[in-house]
């Protein structure tokens, strides 16, 4: 890891303590120096840049006050977010306050006696209309925490004390202290430190291995890599999963025993890939709502199908491309993502660039009826990556594919340009790889919720859709969504325009009876019935007994595989073979 010298001397001095570290309380000190102005005016965010959600951080902060050496400062909350300290022309002024932190999420901090995970804008406060000032960090870790984990950079040789650059780097570098399982590896000539905390059943060895082999596979995409070292924040826990992408690291959060199951322990790395592969889409490249930030409000944009969406395509395909998975489980996991959009009601209600904007307000705070009236980002926008993607694969002749477009968007407005591109400016790039104008595209699938129609795409790669369910009209969906608690069938969720949405059953109903017959197994049940059936369902809703008629209807949901088609010429095979990078790429 590099080192920065003291010499730099910030304007800014942050000073952590954990003399309450059981009772989940930091003691953050805020020295502010050379400060001359009649008042002082600090702000703490109110979201974590990477989760689209105002989560309210302040809410934690406590014992606020201000000092001038020792003379109090008169300090004054005045919103949610900020407050007013009566400087008076004082040039070194130190800021003391507690936060309580027992969330332990990507996006929020946790600390107990074993250690201390902390996310930059849950913590640290900053200078309204200043976040260009460079800093330091001095920590005093807890009683026997011995590690220290996090991209910031030290400063003469002291791990425990760090420096940043600015407050946006302060924001988006998260801290780990305590006992931590440490290991180093080195991909595409950077060093990487893996961070553990937890236990778990993991093998070091295989996972530096594995994971720089995911490392150099995304790094491959853009053939640069910008960091100098690079941070992995691993939280095993008994349950959970989840990632969150930072500057030059990433928390993730897995299971503690998966790491010997196959199918999980692919699925952790297929995580990390998408953290990983963020390095470039999001942190650098990045539509321009998403930097330099506002931390006190909302950041919109329509683009996170593309930063989220793509990247959730490439976390595969680079697990792909490193070996872990075979074409044929790869084009599984792709039938998966096609039949759970497909079969999702909101994806013909809301536009995949409307999910973005409104990210803020539906994707981060689902309920019951979110299947119905939203799509995700994520999955739908990995499947507009797929279809660009074979479109230029189909264009090129399979000389070209997804990679040129993300490469070329990357060295065009990060590298020379040094912002972020518009919403125009990333269509024009997208038609310059293309090779072909995309307005029906645009207008259609992301602005519009048509159908896509997948096999025009596939058929670049020969491959094409084939619907098992196509001509089974006799299967019936009832359309409710159910779990079984203390014996008691709940309703958790309607589908809508299946037979239980147009009747009218409830969330949060009981289902007792069809037929005046108690129900211990739906499935069974609907397995007796047909197609036009007319079953009074007996439910209790709120404690009252209600019989609502249902008239059964059949399963309109498809279930597609991945076929060959008849007769695959040499443009697809070459186009197949590309996509699929087998000249790089040894299957396990």
């Amino acid at each position: 890891m590099s080192t920065v010298s003291a010499a730099t001397n910030p304007k800014l001095t942050y000073k952590l303590s954990f003399n309450d570290a059981a009772q989940h309380y930091v003691d953050v000190q805020m020295d502010v120096s050379d400060w001359n102005g009649k008042d002082l005016i600090v702000k703490l965010p109110v979201w974590a840049p990477g989760s689209y959600l105002v989560r309210e951080f302040a809410r934690h902060v406590e014992q606020f006050e201000a000092f001038s050496g020792s003379t109090a400062l008169k300090a004054k909350k005045i919103n949610k977010n900020t407050w007013k300290i009566a400087a008076n022309k004082a040039s070194n002024i130190s800021i003391k306050y507690k936060v309580y932190a027992f969330e332990l999420t990507v996006r929020t901090s946790f600390i107990d006696a074993a250690h201390a995970y902390l996310n930059g804008s849950n913590v640290f406060m900053y200078i309204d209309g200043k976040k260009e000032l460079p800093s330091t960090v001095k920590i005093t870790p807890s009683k026997n925490w011995k590690e220290i984990s996090t991209g910031l950079e030290v400063v003469n040789g002291d791990k425990w004390t760090r420096y940043s650059n600015d407050y946006d780097v302060l924001a988006d570098s998260p801290i780990e202290i305590g006992n931590q399982d440490i290991f180093t590896f080195e991909a595409a000539g950077v060093p990487h430190e893996v961070a553990m905390y937890g236990g778990g059943n993991y093998d070091k060895a295989r996972l530096a291995k594995d994971l720089k082999r995911i490392c150099e596979e995304a790094t491959k995409v853009f053939d640069t890599n910008p960091c100098k070292h690079y941070t992995f924040i691993v939280h095993c826990l008994p349950t959970g999963g989840g990632g969150l992408e930072h500057l030059n690291s990433t928390t993730v959060q897995t299971a503690k025993f998966s790491f010997t199951n196959d199918k999980s322990y692919k699925s952790f790395l297929s995580l990390i890939a998408h953290e990983y592969f963020h390095l470039w889409n999001v942190k650098r490249l990045r539509p321009e709502a998403l930097g330099p930030f506002d931390y006190d409000n909302e950041n919109y944009t329509s683009m996170l199908w593309f930063s989220e969406g793509f990247t959730a395509y490439y976390d595969n395909l680079l697990t792909r491309r490193a070996g872990f998975y075979t074409p044929e489980a790869y084009l599984d996991i792709l039938i998966s993502d096609i039949n759970k959009v497909t079969n999702q009601p909101g994806n013909y209600v809301q536009p995949v660039a409307e999910s973005s904007f409104d990210a803020w307000i539906k994707y981060y705070r689902s309920n019951e009826n979110s299947a119905n009236s939203t799509i995700s980002y994520y999955d739908k926008g990995s499947l507009l990556a797929l279809m660009m993607d074979m479109e230029i694969l189909r264009n090129s002749k399979g000389a070209k594919d997804l990679d040129d477009l993300m490469k070329y968007l990357y060295n065009e407005y990060y590298q020379n340009e040094k912002r972020g591109f518009t919403d125009a400016e990333f269509k024009a790039a997208a038609e310059k790889i293309c090779g072909r104008n995309l307005d029906d595209f645009f207008s259609k699938y992301v602005n519009g919720t048509q159908p896509i129609p997948y096999n025009d795409y596939l058929n670049a790669v020969g491959l094409q859709l084939v619907n098992q369910n196509e001509g089974k009209s006799s299967e019936v969906l009832f359309g409710a969504n159910t779990k079984t608690d203390n014996g008691k069938i709940i309703v958790t969720g309607v589908v809508k325009e299946t037979a239980a949405y147009e009747a009218g059953i409830n969330v949060n109903d009981e289902i007792i009876a069809f037929d005046n017959y108690r129900v211990d197994d739906l499935a069974k049940w609907l397995g007796y019935k047909k197609i036009g059936d007319k079953v009074d369902v007996l439910v209790s809703r709120e404690g009252s007994l209600q019989t609502i008629p249902v008239v059964l209807k059949a399963n309109t949901n498809v279930k597609y595989k991945f076929e060959a088609i008849k007769s695959v010429n040499t443009d697809q095979a070459r186009a197949y073979n590309y996509w699929m990078k087998f000249d790089t790429t040894a299957i396990r």
